[in-house]
């Protein structure tokens, strides 16, 4: 770490011994200057210090006609212990007035803090990314419509409070970005709190997020904080919150109202400190629309939205993601990396990935592992497109309305293999919708 600086503008030859055992016993640089030549710039400055022993009143003079950083505290030492003299040069600027040598210690417990905020500000300043989009390295891509997205989150990383909602189809990297916005901003250094909204069981999911008492239910055995309260300082991301129920989507709002949150059988609230990231691949304003999600919830969580592009949107980007994973997989297995020649490329680029970038991560990793040190085998990185026989895929005519609803909504899902998202998102329909048509049809509910 460099050195701190305390810059001596010496208006007089008084006290000339102690700016040498002042900088040695607070492991700083001390550089004296004539006061024409003093120009506090240098973001090594830590204080500067104006030596007026015996010449106050040219130190007057001197701040009336200079001006310092206000982010760089201004030490006046005189000899003159009245305190008119220390008035006068507190009002023209200085940041306080030592009259030497009775205020000695004053003056060493000022500049030792002063160095000691200089630190800080150093060790802080490493810690933070050179640039805003620096905070997303980990997210990998050049294409134009990665870039928009990551320079939109950019805005809101100064910003500890700022609620964002980011919208994208599964596997487009939505806790990936969540956690750059996290990392890249001031709660960096707190938890980063990631949760499964549909992953929790429906009998579970308040206690999970808000905690219980002892006694609060017949399986208290003890006290639980929640979610919210282990995130507390940092970030909480709600993945796939559109799954939440209704009446838990009621807390939540209150939680980002009021900042606090009640424990399950607790008589009073605790305050909480958290950023909320929320992320969802279905549709919340059809969610809305269809009072599956509340109206004020999706306007506060939305305050700011991020649409995550899906693989097949970014152009390249599939073979600089399919190149970095294999430059982080290969070794993990002890394999050399495999080059990505040209009809690898091709059949990468013209490959649709409904699963994004974790169907190409499974793909690349199964490529790597089902071929010879050094190579990569083309038939185990992309699959073959399937005729689809006659059979559950054929819409059956004529038919029942509910018959053929289902029959379609069956043979969309054949056609994107399974992928649930895009089969809702092709046919327009929220994923519970979705479900719904597969299994009743267009019966209704």
């Amino acid at each position: 770490m460099e050195p701190a600086v305390i810059l001596v503008a010496q208006l007089s030859d008084s006290f000339g011994d102690v700016w040498r055992h002042l900088g040695e016993d607070l492991g700083a640089e001390v550089r004296i200057s004539p006061p024409a030549e003093v120009r506090p710039v240098s973001g090594k400055v830590a204080a500067v210090v104006l030596a007026a022993g015996g010449a106050e009143t040219d130190a007057l003079e001197w701040l009336e006609r200079n001006e310092v950083p206000r982010s760089i505290p201004l030490l006046a030492v005189g000899s003159d212990g009245s305190r008119r003299t220390a008035a006068q040069v507190v009002r023209r600027g200085a940041a306080d007035y030592f009259a030497l040598p009775e205020d000695i210690e004053l003056l060493r417990n000022a500049l030792a803090a002063a160095v000691a905020r200089f630190k800080e500000t150093l060790v802080r300043k490493a810690a933070e990314p050179e640039s805003d989009l620096e905070a997303f390295a980990p997210i990998v891509g050049n294409s134009p419509a990665l870039k928009a997205v990551l320079e939109r989150a950019a805005r809101i990383l100064p910003h500890a409070n700022a609620t964002a909602l980011i919208v994208g189809e599964t596997g487009t990297g939505k806790e990936l970005l969540a956690r750059a916005i996290h990392d890249g901003g001031p709660r960096r250094g707190a938890p980063f709190v990631p949760v499964n909204c549909s992953a929790l069981p429906r009998n579970l999911i308040e206690s999970e997020l808000f905690g219980h008492e002892r006694g609060a239910f017949t399986d208290a055995h003890a006290a639980k904080p929640g979610l919210f309260e282990v995130a507390h300082g940092g970030t909480l991301f709600l993945d796939e919150v559109g799954t939440l129920p209704v009446d838990l989507q009621a807390k939540l709002l209150r939680v980002l109202e009021d900042r606090e949150v009640r424990r399950i059988g607790a008589t009073k609230s605790r305050k909480v400190d958290v950023r909320i990231l929320a992320a969802t691949n279905e549709n919340l304003a059809e969610l809305v629309k269809a009072g599956a999600f509340r109206q004020d919830l999706y306007f506060r969580l939305g305050v700011i939205t991020l649409h995550l592009p899906p693989l097949r949107d970014r152009g390249d980007d599939v073979v600089v993601i399919a190149q970095a994973l294999l430059a982080r997989l290969a070794p993990q297995y002890g394999l050399p990396v495999p080059a990505l020649g040209a009809e690898a490329r091709r059949l990468l680029l013209s490959y649709s990935w409904p699963g994004n970038v974790r169907e190409l991560k499974n793909a690349v990793e199964r490529a790597l592992l089902l071929s010879r040190p050094g190579e990569l085998n083309l038939e185990e990185l992309v699959p073959e497109p399937e005729a689809k026989p006659g059979g559950e895929s054929v819409i059956p005519f004529p038919a029942p309305l509910d018959a053929i609803t289902q029959a379609a909504a069956r043979a969309m899902l054949e056609l994107v293999e399974g992928n649930v998202s895009e089969a809702a998102r092709r046919l327009k329909v929220s994923r519970r919708r979705l479900r719904r048509l597969v299994n009743e049809g267009g019966k209704p509910a």
